[in-house]
């Protein structure tokens, strides 16, 4: 029997054009639609195949204003059992050290502990790609990132990774942390009945203090990482038209060596 976390964010769409909000620099969330992030889909289905096959329990974390219930509802429709929410107005603009030191105390207050915490590899808004590993580090537990594969043998946790220079195989005592990347699976859809018992499914919502964090640790005015200056992305120029008089293919061949992409 195993007891699993999934951290889980919900993101802006990433169909739809993201902006920075003018007066602090940080993601205008309001501006876009918001759904819980594909990476994270992953990092749940990589859990819930973990549950079936050793029993258990997977609870779903998050960190985000009071509409990340969406995606925690989402997460839950897929077959997590249950949710935590970290939800105050102060955690506004936190950067990523601040958020991973959060995320520990929110580990903190899950009923039952945990065995193993899983994440996506890299959010699709902040792209930091740090935060699995720096939960891993404040909590003094082995982390295991960029996961091909992931499998469970007694109180050992092992992980594929594969790069361009081979696969590696990491292995760890648990309690652990890991990270999966795009590659991992393709996670399920919800179904109809799925999605009705999320509806009942508990979520405990936290504040700071219910997560025993002080204030003054999160939140823009005390980030690491702030934005200095943005600037909106230029208009598509028109592109370059190319007449075909019976030698447009060698037109078109010259402007792409041109370019550099041949």
């Amino acid at each position: 029997m195993m007891n699993i976390v999934v951290l889980v964010k919900q993101v802006p769409d990433t169909y739809s054009e993201r902006k920075l909000s003018p007066s602090d620099g940080t993601l205008d969330r309001d501006a876009t639609d918001a759904v819980l992030d594909e990476i994270n889909e992953r990092a749940v289905e990589a859990a819930l195949q973990l549950k079936e096959s050793h029993g258990g329990e997977v609870t779903v974390v998050t960190m985000g204003p009071d509409r990340a219930t969406d995606a925690i509802r989402k997460a839950l429709s897929m077959g997590a059992d249950k949710a935590v929410h970290l939800s105050d107005e102060a955690v506004h603009g936190s950067c990523a050290v601040q958020t991973a030191r959060a995320l520990a105390k929110v580990l903190g207050t899950v009923e039952g502990g945990f065995d193993l915490v899983v994440a996506g590899n890299e959010a699709s808004d902040g792209r930091s790609a740090a935060v699995p590993a720096m939960v891993a580090d404040v909590l003094g537990l082995p982390a295991l990132t960029h996961a091909r594969e992931v499998t469970v043998d007694g109180s050992t946790v092992t992980v594929r990774r594969e790069t361009d220079d081979g696969v590696t195989h990491l292995s760890a005592e648990l309690p652990a942390v890991v990270s999966v990347n795009e590659k991992i699976n393709e996670p399920r859809y919800p179904s109809f009945k799925g999605i009705m018992a999320a509806k009942k499914k508990p979520v405990a919502t936290l504040s700071l203090a219910d997560a025993g964090i002080d204030p003054s640790e999160v939140g823009l005015a005390t980030a690491l990482s702030v934005v200095v200056s943005s600037q909106p992305k230029p208009p598509k120029s028109a592109g370059e038209k190319i007449e075909d008089e019976g030698d447009g293919g060698a037109k078109v061949a010259a402007f792409l060596v041109a370019q550099k992409l041949i």
